[in-house]
């Protein structure tokens, strides 16, 4: 018997193609790009608790200095290319979700998928519902927000201005929690999950893990959830 024969089969290399079409390559995207995500979500939290800082000596917002920081640091072909990495980053991950569904319902048997949900937690059966939520929420935000479009009274370049009579109106101060409340379901299992495609999974470790997903939850989630209820409460005006 040859040395080949004894050692068994040899697994042939995964071609790139054949990585991204398998489910730990489609895992290992959604794990990536959610990183990058999260990383944004946690930066632009940051910025927007800025609103709660009282005006300078000069009568000027520190949130619309942090504005200008912003358009200086991100200008011309460095603002395209942070939006263009967003924006890939966003479809890569709906991507590999879509397809990654798809993936388990086709080789889930017909009586297998109630015990399951059974066993699957509330945040991880509500990510298809949470998912399509906060992309929609996305757009409406960069149309209200960023691009001006739905704010009846938007002042280019006034972020402390528009962020207050944005989040005046009631209906919208209430969508956006809602929207923050969808995000801390879809963070805390997103998060959970990418320190588990990472290599974080182990009975020793699963309860720092958890642990880390609930404090980046409601770290980012009710940094976000503030501004909006400061500004209903008047706390913020």
């Amino acid at each position: 018997m040859s040395s080949s024969a004894a050692a068994g089969p040899v697994t042939p290399p995964v071609s790139r193609a054949g990585f991204f079409t398998s489910s730990i390559g489609k895992k290992v995207v959604m794990a990536v790009t959610g990183a990058i995500l999260c990383g944004f979500i946690l930066a632009h939290m940051s910025g927007n608790l800025q609103a709660f800082i009282p005006k300078d000596a000069n009568g000027e917002q520190a949130l619309d200095h942090y504005g200008v920081f912003l358009r200086q640091m991100l200008h011309g072909s460095a603002l395209w290319m942070a939006r263009g990495g967003l924006l890939l980053a966003v479809l890569l991950h709906v991507w590999a979700f879509v397809s990654l569904t798809r993936q388990n319902m086709a080789a889930r048997p017909a009586g297998y998928r109630e015990t399951r949900d059974r066993e699957a937690t509330f945040a991880s059966r509500s990510m298809k519902f949470t998912g399509p939520l906060i992309l929609v929420f996305v757009v409406y935000h960069i149309l209200h927000m960023t691009t001006g479009t739905v704010h009846p009274q938007f002042e280019e370049g006034h972020v402390y201005h528009n962020l207050v009579t944005g989040l005046q109106v009631t209906w919208v101060a209430v969508f956006y929690l809602v929207a923050m409340a969808a995000l801390s379901f879809h963070v805390w299992h997103g998060f959970w999950s990418m320190l588990q495609t990472v290599g974080a999974s182990h009975p020793r470790w699963n309860p720092l893990r958890k642990k880390l997903a609930i404090l980046f939850t409601v770290l980012v989630c009710g940094g976000f959830a503030a501004v909006p209820l400061a500004v209903l409460a008047g706390v913020i005006k």
